[in-house]
């Protein structure tokens, strides 16, 4: 007897992605200071939108960001432009629309960096945001997160607001998740203070250019690398840092310097780091900028260069080398960076190519500290010499110096290669004698000086010192 086959009487099969699959994916492998990052960044890319002229040197002076941490409370406020309505579907939407037109200059991409924050930290969260004639709010609460299969499951409610203040935004995150509660409570100030060093080298550009953060009513200073720069000393006393500039094809900036931060330290200074902590490793290494967001800190491993192609290892007595490498592109799709924005693409074909020169001037200075091992005194006044410029500074300068062009590749390029002094060989003090003299010349000499078996070497040293007391008598 042949079994009867049931007809499928459905057209279609819903695909959507379940809420909570989305949420716990989403948030699974970004760290919370990650998702804190984000929320700047969306300040961030809120000034560029509301900014004409982003190349002026303090293009985000006057505004700021406010963070309050609270064992049932995470907020943070602006007064960074808000958002635009015409960008809300943008905004809150789970992504990037492939045609969505970009921020000049930003710092995100994926579309993602709102959503994944609020999820990471709690089920409840309120968005109020004015924008010019525009100002509404936004709710996400425990139930929308629950409704897995309704018609309208992903749609968020929008109501109009009254708002005085200047444009910005307000997010303010509660029903907090145990975890990140507990961190707010129990661990509240290592955690602040752990997000405090974040924000002053991550945003140490964006803090220098006017940028206004406060965690808990803190101003958050930057920590940005600075490079010995003495541009009109003397030859012999000259130091400068290596200086490369280029621009790929499809118009990604770079610009990379690389030089001393300090004085090379003496062995002496290393084993006493505990006492002079000026010679920390901390401040040592490669930064990585993308369109002013560092995305990674003083580096010091082959990611870098460091162990590569004839360029050694990282070692402390390398520690006051430090180099800075700024990508920059109005599409942030073009730059070398993971999603999370703190990690590089090594493998981007712009930053391998960028990299060799890292290595090239690199090299240059650990050759001067090893031959320089041992006199760092002397290398320490050469040092010293010079200013202590930050990035934007050194940029400034580079105007003055005499930039090489290098043959085009991928990338249409100039750099400047410092002549950087080097110690004096000293003038030997002892000369090496040598000549040959018949085998029995040579025994009859050691005879008479009473030691037949006597060495070669040593009967003509006893000549020589011999006529040397005869010629110091004249």
């Amino acid at each position: 007897m042949t079994k009867q086959t049931t007809q499928i009487t459905e057209d279609h099969i819903n695909a959507a992605p379940l809420k909570s699959f989305f949420v716990s994916m989403l948030t699974r492998d970004i760290d919370l200071e990650d998702a804190i990052l984000d929320l700047l960044d969306n300040c961030i890319d809120g000034i560029l939108r509301s900014k004409k002229n982003i190349d002026e040197k303090k293009p985000y002076h006057g505004y700021k960001a406010e963070i309050r941490i609270e064992p049932d409370l995470f907020s943070i406020s602006d007064n960074c432009g808000g958002i635009p309505w015409d960008l809300h579907d943008y905004a809150f939407r789970m992504g990037r629309s492939t045609d969505r037109a970009e921020t000049l200059g930003s710092v995100g991409y994926y579309g993602i960096g709102m959503k994944r924050a609020i999820f990471k930290m709690g089920k409840k969260c309120q968005i109020k945001t004015k924008n010019r004639e525009y100002q509404y709010e936004v709710e996400i609460t425990p139930e929308w997160l629950k409704d897995e299969y309704s018609d309208h499951a992903w749609d968020l409610p929008i109501r109009n607001i009254d708002w005085s203040g200047s444009d910005g935004t307000i997010i303010e995150i509660r029903d907090l998740y145990d975890g990140i509660s507990k961190q707010f409570n129990e661990n509240s100030a290592k955690f602040i203070s752990n997000l405090e060093k974040i924000i002053s080298t991550q945003y140490a550009v964006i803090l220098e250019k006017g940028f206004d953060v406060k965690i808990n009513g803190n101003g958050v200073k930057p920590r940005a690398t600075t490079l010995s720069f003495n541009l009109h000393a003397d030859e012999i006393n000259k130091i400068e840092p290596f200086v490369y500039e280029a621009e790929s094809s499809d118009g990604v900036k770079v610009f990379l310097t690389v030089g001393f931060t300090r004085p090379i330290p003496s062995q002496n200074e290393l084993d006493d780091e505990k006492e002079s902590p000026k010679y920390s490793s901390v401040d040592a290494g490669w930064t990585v900028i993308c369109n002013d967001r560092v995305v990674v800190y003083c580096n010091r491993d082959e990611l870098t260069g460091w162990g590569e192609a004839a360029v050694p290892r990282f070692h402390n007595q390398f520690i006051a080398i430090s180099g800075i490498v700024e990508f920059w592109s109005q599409d942030p799709g073009k730059l070398p960076t993971t999603t999370t924005k703190r990690g590089l693409n090594a493998s981007s074909p712009i930053f391998l190519q960028v990299k060799n020169k890292m290595r090239e001037g690199m090299k240059i200075f650990t050759d001067y500290t090893n031959k320089w091992k041992g006199r760092e005194q002397e290398s320490k006044l050469q040092i010293n010499k010079g200013q202590r410029l930050s990035l934007s500074e050194i940029k400034e300068k580079s105007a003055e110096l005499k930039m090489r062009p290098l043959p085009k590749s991928i990338l249409s390029a100039k750099q400047y290669m410092p002549k950087l002094p080097m110690p004096k060989i000293p003038e030997p003090t002892t000369k090496r004698i040598t000549f040959t003299k018949d085998t029995k010349e040579v025994r009859d000499v050691a005879i008479y000086f009473g030691n037949p078996v006597m060495e070669p070497n040593d009967v003509g040293i006893r000549c020589f010192d011999i006529i040397h007391e005869e010629a110091k008598k004249r």
